[in-house]
């Protein structure tokens, strides 16, 4: 049975691809492994999956501000590198899949010492700096973006767009409701911030929260230690840290998204045919990743776009409102747009480079 090692963590969106990856490798016979951080979210949320066996590793974070863990963090980088690479010659594993984030970069480097085939995937449109180390590395770069293609060498990055969990495009609305305790006939908003939440959203929506229960139920998913218990047990508005399995039957219920712009959750959204409002993070937050998502999405009329700098109580409600009203025209575009299969894709890439 062939080996795999699957990396990438620090937030929801560069773990879930590779959860939605495990139940496809495994119908192709690969005994899988995961490497992350001992306390990231990678850790809790691989250790629901069944039969995959977690090494835990350390890692630094990469920043492009100054703080004084830079100092100490790139001997952690070099500390995980030997720890990666102990685990790896051990495992003798046919191809290490990364997804990123600033774990993967030991594991990678890991993998390269010890002459594995490593594959990259890129979730956004310009590579984070992570991915620019890992890709180095690399035998191939996947990416989620046709546009990101460009930022390598010929022939060493390939367009496939990314996984996308079977299970979300099963969830059932009615369930969603229920869960929610909402009506039926009245339309559903739905807040999502990522996996960390997003305080400017959170804030922004309670300003103006009275207003939107007149028109919307609201399920609002506020990150972890964001639930404000003010607000428990209003009607038509129920709060969430963290959903896991009901999302499916979560999102099936909203009729429109408000959310940050990380690529994975955009993809899910176009997925399901969810029109979005998103509000990426701003360049004094990031490297400008989402706002690059972002407007390439509102570009293609997926989704709508509200700057976090440009945010006000009013254009939020505004735009929310319009959202709704011109949502038949958001679906009407995802629906024409050509969901390419991606898992079959990357599958086929990991296949041929365990070869």
């Amino acid at each position: 049975m062939k080996k795999i090692v699957l990396t990438g963590g620090g937030t929801a969106g560069h773990v879930m691809p590779n959860i939605a990856l495990i139940p496809y490798l495994r119908d192709r016979g690969y005994d899988i492994h995961y490497m992350g951080t001992k306390n990231g979210i990678e850790h809790d949320l691989i250790s629901k999956q069944q039969d995959i066996k977690y090494y835990s590793v350390k890692s630094g974070k990469f920043r492009r501000y100054l703080d004084i863990k830079n100092l100490s963090d790139p001997f952690r980088v070099l500390y995980g590198v030997g720890q990666s690479a102990n685990i790896i010659r051990k495992l003798k594993p046919a191809v290490v899949f990364s997804k990123g984030g600033f774990v993967s970069v030991p594991v990678v480097i890991g993998a390269w010492l010890n002459n594995i085939p490593i594959i990259v995937h890129e979730s956004d449109i310009t590579p984070g700096l992570a991915n620019k180390i890992a890709t180095k590395f690399a035998k191939k770069v996947c990416t989620t973006f046709p546009e990101t293609v460009d930022h390598f060498k010929e022939g060493k990055a390939i367009h496939t767009g990314t996984p996308i969990r079977p299970e979300l495009l099963k969830g059932n609305s009615r369930l969603g409701l229920n869960i929610c305790r909402f009506e039926k006939d009245k339309p559903v908003l739905l807040i999502i911030g990522g996996s960390q939440g997003a305080v400017a959203i959170n804030e922004g929506i309670r300003n103006i929260l009275d207003k939107l229960l007149k028109r919307f139920q609201v399920i609002h998913i506020c990150g972890k230690g964001n639930v404000d218990k003010k607000y428990e047990g209003l009607k038509g508005y129920i709060q969430f840290e963290y959903v896991a399995d009901e999302l499916p039957h979560i999102m099936a219920a909203a009729d429109i998204v408000v959310s940050r712009a990380g690529a994975n959750a955009i993809h899910e959204f176009l997925a399901l045919r969810k029109p979005a409002l998103l509000i990426p993070l701003p360049l004094s937050a990031s490297r400008g990743d989402q706002i690059y998502n972002a407007k390439s999405f509102e570009r293609q009329g997926f989704s709508k776009v509200l700057l976090q700098e440009d945010m006000t109580g009013d254009n939020l409600y505004v735009a929310i409102v319009e959202l709704f009203r011109d949502k038949n025209m958001y679906i009407d575009n995802m629906q024409r747009h050509n969901m390419d299969n991606s898992i079959e894709k990357i599958i086929h890439i990991i296949d041929e480079c365990a070869k």
